[in-house]
């Protein structure tokens, strides 16, 4: 299949230099990758939002090469969630601009639209529900095993063993995450951010900072409902967080009233690659034609 070609920016926000992928003009839809990915990983749904009449643009994240490492780490979720409101004001986006967040970008979108609710009018997050969703499952034995990945992070050797080879260990976290697809274009593109030793420090920084041994699993705060509605995708073979329909269904209620939650058949985790053309559908009928 022959893409159109993405276009390159770059901009200053939250103190440091974010590099992007974008395509299109009109009110803004940021896409926020997590981890282990590139922006890339839209390159099927960035055309598809151009199309619809938005400015759509997925930054490389905080410490993800080109954009900028931090020069003391700060990885933390409220860190996150400023970086995708800092990135709203920098690209110039207004209250009809939308969030769509994977994995970490996810967990920064939530945080983003709590955050400032006033420039996002809409929320759209994949394979990482709500924290307190996700709470529902992160300790059966099996969610645990598939999490094996928090704990190792936290060792002084993971940096090493996950550079180890060029990189076999994200090569076994995809083929674990999204079974049977072949990844090895996306992988390219996810060396390409994480090769050196400070953009995967960066990428693993991530871990350090939100999941701590000391805190892990302390709810201190439930997390509250958006003021905009969202929709949630979930992959039905995801290998990473594995999801009944059940537990899918209680996403909504995080959401302002309209919100959606659904299970994308035949797609593991990274599942905008995967099956992208129902995804595509579920987000462009959910965030509608600008103006509406």
């Amino acid at each position: 299949m022959t893409l159109p070609t993405l276009k390159t920016g770059a901009v200053r926000a939250n103190g440091l230099d974010f590099h992007y992928l974008e395509a299109g003009e009109g009110p803004l839809a940021l896409c926020l990758h997590g981890f282990p990915d590139s922006p890339m990983t839209w390159r099927h749904i960035l055309p598809a939002l151009a199309a619809a009449g938005y400015r759509a643009v997925a930054p490389y994240m905080r410490g993800y090469a080109p954009t900028e490492v931090p020069s003391t780490p700060a990885y933390d979720g409220i860190v996150l969630a400023s970086d995708a409101n800092a990135l709203h004001q920098a690209l110039g986006g207004k209250d009809d601009a939308v969030l769509i967040g994977h994995d970490w970008g996810a967990l920064a979108a939530y945080g983003a639209a709590l955050m400032d609710p006033a420039r996002w009018r809409r929320c759209v997050t994949l394979s990482v529900p709500p924290l307190p969703v996700f709470g529902q499952v992160a300790f059966d034995y099996a969610q645990i095993k598939r999490s094996f990945y928090f704990w190792f992070f936290q060792m002084k050797i993971a940096p090493a063993a996950v550079a180890a080879n060029d990189l076999a260990f994200i090569d076994g976290i995809w083929a674990d995450w999204s079974p049977g697809y072949d990844a090895r274009e996306d992988l390219a593109y996810v060396k390409r951010c994480l090769g050196a030793s400070e953009n995967l420090a960066a990428a693993l920084g991530y871990y350090w900072a939100n999941i701590s041994p000391q805190t892990f699993g302390i709810v201190v705060d439930p997390q509250p409902a958006l003021a905009q509605p969202l929709l949630y995708l979930h992959g039905s073979r995801d290998g990473c967080i594995a999801l009944s329909e059940k537990v899918v269904q209680a996403v909504p209620a995080y959401g302002a009233s309209g919100s959606k939650a659904a299970i994308i058949a035949n797609a593991g985790h990274f599942l905008t690659l995967e099956q992208p053309g129902p995804v595509t559908a579920q987000i462009l009928d959910f965030i509608g034609q600008p103006g509406r």
